[in-house]
């Protein structure tokens, strides 16, 4: 099983989310393009997170070093990216494949993040709380639903009545669950998360 991890935004917490998902389904890990932080990217973080040897963290197609929309961060580099030449591993087991800011970030002058998903793939969205977040989902929710992809919606952050209610409602999506804003991100937190969340996980996507 495939599970692309993207989000309505930039910093929404798909990082996080990925270390979660890693950890409740034992998965491996590949982030097809970083932009910036080459020092310590996605791929580290969420490796020192889920710190686990029986999860592999595979190379990114395309790491880049400007912090930027990954089109002009190619640019910049001198790359061309090409949609076709981003080949997921061969894993075996569940992978996890964590996008690059939302659905319509470009990666060049024709496709975007969302180019990268394939038909089976298991989509979850994640919708972080903040002033805007409910247009950024619905915004979201529309452009999968016109490209008929399924996917699933997770909320990060404390509760917040009004904004989901009215996100379920639009969406007609049951949330798959929701992470809290942590105090402290570290491999132990990561596993309690994954350790509460691993049974609605395996059940929303089985």
């Amino acid at each position: 099983m495939h599970i692309f991890i993207t989000g309505i935004g930039t910093d929404v917490g798909k990082t996080v989310v990925s270390s979660v998902f890693v950890k409740a389904l034992n998965a491996d890990y590949f982030k097809p393009i970083q932009a910036g932080d080459l020092h310590y990217s996605d791929t580290d973080k969420v490796k020192a997170l889920v710190n686990a040897d029986s999860s592999h963290f595979y190379s990114n197609a395309y790491a880049l070093n400007s912090p930027m929309s990954p089109h002009a961060s190619a640019e910049i580099d001198q790359v061309k990216i090409n949609k076709d030449h981003i080949n997921r591993p061969g894993s075996d087991k569940d992978l996890i494949i964590e996008g690059a800011g939302g659905l319509l970030v470009p990666i060049n002058q024709q496709h975007c993040i969302a180019d990268l998903i394939k038909p089976n793939d298991k989509v979850i969205l994640v919708s972080r709380h903040y002033l805007g977040s409910i247009n950024h989902t619905l915004l979201s929710h529309h452009y999968l639903t016109s490209k008929q992809i399924d996917y699933e919606l997770l909320f990060v952050g404390e509760e917040n009545k009004s904004t989901e209610s009215i996100i379920t409602k639009m969406t007609g999506k049951h949330p798959i669950g929701r992470l809290p804003m942590l105090d402290k991100v570290d491999a132990v937190s990561i596993a309690e998360l994954a350790k509460n969340l691993k049974n609605q996980i395996k059940e929303k996507l089985a």
